[in-house]
């Protein structure tokens, strides 16, 4: 389970990474003609989202990810006020995008408001797909992984679909790195603890298309930020591409919209799966922050 738990987490990194060039582009033909295939780690284009970064960097979902995951480091274990002091520190000068979710959350800081309390109602899944550090950190424990994975998603996203979606897919992690497929893995969860909520109706939606063209059905499901639109869509992505992470994550790019929430959510149930073959070693060593990634993660074990 190891190697596996790193590589959870060192996709769902990587997968931002991999989106931080053509993130926020909805013109699917537009990612053909100026990135062609994006099966390597590019530098943004001038006056797009993340013009201020370079390759091998993280989009400001990413950069939340490794707060979190330098806060679990530091604390041995999850801790609301740690990572809330964190990541206010990280927004206090950031060269980067500040997304509405964020300014929600500043604003709510600022009046007096704390991190329980404090968060946007923003329902962007990006503020669920910063999970993967905690199910490495409490992949023995499932009770404290899913309250932790509320706690953080609520931190910045108080919509309660978007909060129970965290809870969704830190679970389908759990029991995918304890052995079971992803495709098992989201049918129990969806049918045992989610059953009479949206989120089931998006597990059997995102089910049901994996037999169709990525691009076409993300697509159809609709390429936003929003929670409703994002989950089938990742839930497609690893039913489709069950035993091949390299190209789920590149289909998560390809089809436009935001790719970097839902390709770290993809990447994190798939690199958790052994039988979804290797993470591509040329993306890890391209990330700028890779060996600190892997001497955080061998801090928490």
């Amino acid at each position: 389970m190891a190697d596996r738990a790193y590589t959870m987490v060192m996709s769902s990194f990587v997968a931002d990474s991999l989106a931080l060039g053509a993130h926020w582009v909805y013109d699917t033909k537009a990612i053909q003609t100026h990135f062609g295939r994006v099966d390597t780690l590019l530098k943004p284009l001038p006056n797009s989202y993340h013009s201020t970064k370079e390759m091998g960097d993280f989009t400001h979902y990413g950069d939340q990810m490794f707060v979190l995951l330098e806060s679990l480091a530091a604390q041995k274990g999850f801790s609301l006020e740690d990572f809330s002091t964190r990541w206010k520190g990280l927004f206090s000068d950031y060269n980067g995008y500040v997304d509405q979710a964020t300014q929600g959350t500043l604003a709510g800081y600022e009046s007096g408001k704390g991190s329980e309390d404090g968060g946007s109602p923003s329902d962007d899944l990006a503020g669920a797909a910063r999970i993967a550090p905690l199910v490495y950190t409490y992949s023995d424990h499932l009770e404290n992984l899913l309250a932790a994975a509320r706690a953080q998603t609520k931190m910045t996203h108080t919509d309660p679909l978007t909060v129970e979606s965290a809870a969704f897919f830190a679970e389908v992690s759990f029991r995918v790195l304890g052995g079971l497929t992803p495709m098992k893995a989201l049918k129990e969860t969806a049918g045992e603890n989610f059953a009479d909520t949206p989120l089931s109706s998006w597990v059997k939606a995102g089910l049901q298309s994996a037999g169709d063209d990525s691009v076409q059905a993300i697509t159809r499901f609709g390429q936003t930020c929003h929670t409703p639109e994002a989950f089938p869509g990742v839930v497609h992505l690893i039913a489709k591409y069950e035993s091949d992470l390299k190209e789920a994550l590149v289909q998560s790019v390809m089809a436009g919209g935001d790719s970097a929430a839902r390709g770290m959510m993809v990447g994190m149930v798939l690199g958790a799966h052994s039988g979804a073959g290797n993470l591509p070693e040329e993306w890890v060593s391209a990330l700028r922050k890779g060996q600190q990634i892997a001497q955080l993660l061998l801090k928490l074990r």
